[in-house]
């Protein structure tokens, strides 16, 4: 029933709005992913804080959105996409990517203009643009409420489950063992708070991006001779009229598939983003939403497109093997055992800064609902569901998250469309990096602290 339900929401309600959204949002902003992508990448490594209040430097924050938004279902999710979906939904996954980057410079931007700071104590998320930007407390409640029991209840049932499988299968190791292993580890982190989740996303990000990339790149280069065809077959198959599964249009399977998983992969209007984006020191909207802009790239158009290349170009969506085990049959095909190695530590690199990052998230939520007393029971709660979850099946854990996450999105677009107008003026301002120095565009600004 919970699955019947999630379906009807998600597909093709969910997918509509969010689409819709990703379009207006994008002719709003004048394009703002495309026009301002040469400025993303210049901020997007900025180390130093741009303004005086926050807890976390705008690097952190970039890494603790990045951290929590790559999660397994890069690997699992994508490679789940294109077994169901075929090849085309590769093209799919890409175009939503590109709405989703405007989705995320909204949710950025709004995150970091309407929070509370008190010293380096942070406040942020949708609640607070719906409360104090579009005047409806109700929709900021309703929303909080929803986040919250989907950070709790879904997230340390799913990443560690997908963590736990991949480690016994390719290591031995008990499931059970690796559960009480990641609740401990994701403990040391989030009894910590921001400051220590945002250090640990600081070093892990970076990490679990590179060695990923790495190893699909040697898979990608080694099947080269490949590519073309394999690129012809992504943008032919998302246009297919040929029937697929139950007399479907090829190319309607494709797109359920390729958007469906293209939305779990960056999480652009789950709302999630406001609140990472929010913790950041700095004064200036524009800086951080267009730091989500180069997050979703990462997410969509690099994480996703190695997972899709690699069991396109080795065969391995044809294997029958699916989820993570795809991938993972598609790094062994050019680098044997070494190959399972590498997709196994990524996949728990992946869950395992999804956890901490998603932690935080429901945290916030949770905060909002019932106050500041409920942060260091709800930490325990959290770490101690962990091991559960790798040792469980969690199929109605994944359909009550899909559901969840549905619920979620409605009140949150709410927001990002009713506030369309200041993210348009936001998406115009130029981005200055000190007092005195001059912007991303050579344009010098003012002495003092008022030119930040």
């Amino acid at each position: 029933m919970i699955q019947s339900l999630a379906d009807v929401l998600f597909m093709p309600w969910v997918v509509g709005v969010l689409l819709g959204a990703g379009v207006w949002l994008t002719i709003r902003s004048g394009v703002v992913q495309l026009r301002r992508f040469v400025d993303a990448w210049r901020v997007a490594f900025i180390r130093r804080s741009t303004g005086a209040t926050g807890a976390l430097t705008p690097f952190q924050a970039f890494m603790t959105a990045l951290a929590a938004s790559i999660g397994t279902g890069n690997i699992a999710g994508v490679a789940t996409a294109i077994v169901s979906g075929g090849p085309g939904a590769l093209f799919w996954i890409w175009v939503y990517g590109f709405f989703a980057m405007a989705i995320k410079f909204a949710e950025a931007t709004l995150g970091l203009t309407y929070r509370e700071v008190r010293g380096t104590t942070v406040r942020s998320g949708p609640m607070y643009y719906l409360r104090d930007g579009l005047r409806s407390p109700l929709l900021a409640w309703l929303f909080a409420l929803v986040a919250a029991v989907a950070a709790l209840t879904t997230t340390p049932f799913t990443q560690p489950n997908s963590i736990a499988l991949v480690i016994n299968s390719v290591f031995g190791i008990p499931r059970v063992a690796v559960g009480i292993a990641i609740a401990v580890l994701t403990w040391l982190v989030i009894i910590g708070g921001i400051t220590s989740i945002g250090r640990a996303a600081e070093r892990l990000s970076p990490l679990k991006v590179g060695l990923y990339l790495a190893g699909g790149l040697i898979v990608i280069v080694a099947n080269a001779s490949r590519i073309p065809g394999v690129l012809s077959a992504i943008v032919t198959q998302a246009f297919s009229m040929q029937a697929a599964a139950g007399g479907t249009l090829g190319m309607l399977v494709a797109m359920r598939y390729g958007i469906a998983r293209g939305i779990y992969a960056n999480e652009a209007g789950y709302g999630t983003a406001a609140v990472a984006y929010g913790t950041a020191q700095s004064a200036q909207p524009v800086q951080q939403g267009l730091n989500a802009v180069i997050e979703v790239f990462t997410v969509s158009f690099v994480t996703s497109t190695i997972s899709a290349m690699t069991i396109l170009l080795t065969g391995a969506w044809r294997s029958g093997a699916t989820s993570s085990a795809a991938v993972a049959a598609g790094f062994d095909a050019v680098m044997p055992t070494v190959g399972g190695w590498i997709v196994a530590f990524c996949v728990f690199l992946f869950g395992y800064t999804t956890l901490i990052g998603w932690a935080y998230y429901g945290e916030q939520f949770f905060e909002y609902i019932l106050g500041r007393a409920v942060t260091r029971p709800y930490r325990w709660i959290y770490c101690l569901l962990i091991p559960f979850g790798a040792m469980t099946r969690v199929d109605v854990v994944w359909a009550w998250g899909d559901l969840m996450n549905a619920l979620q999105v409605f009140p949150n677009l709410i927001g990002l469309i009713g506030l369309s107008g200041l993210v348009a003026r936001i998406a115009r301002e130029p981005v200055r990096l000190r007092a005195g120095s001059t912007d991303v565009h050579g344009e010098r600004g003012e002495l003092g602290e008022d030119a930040i």
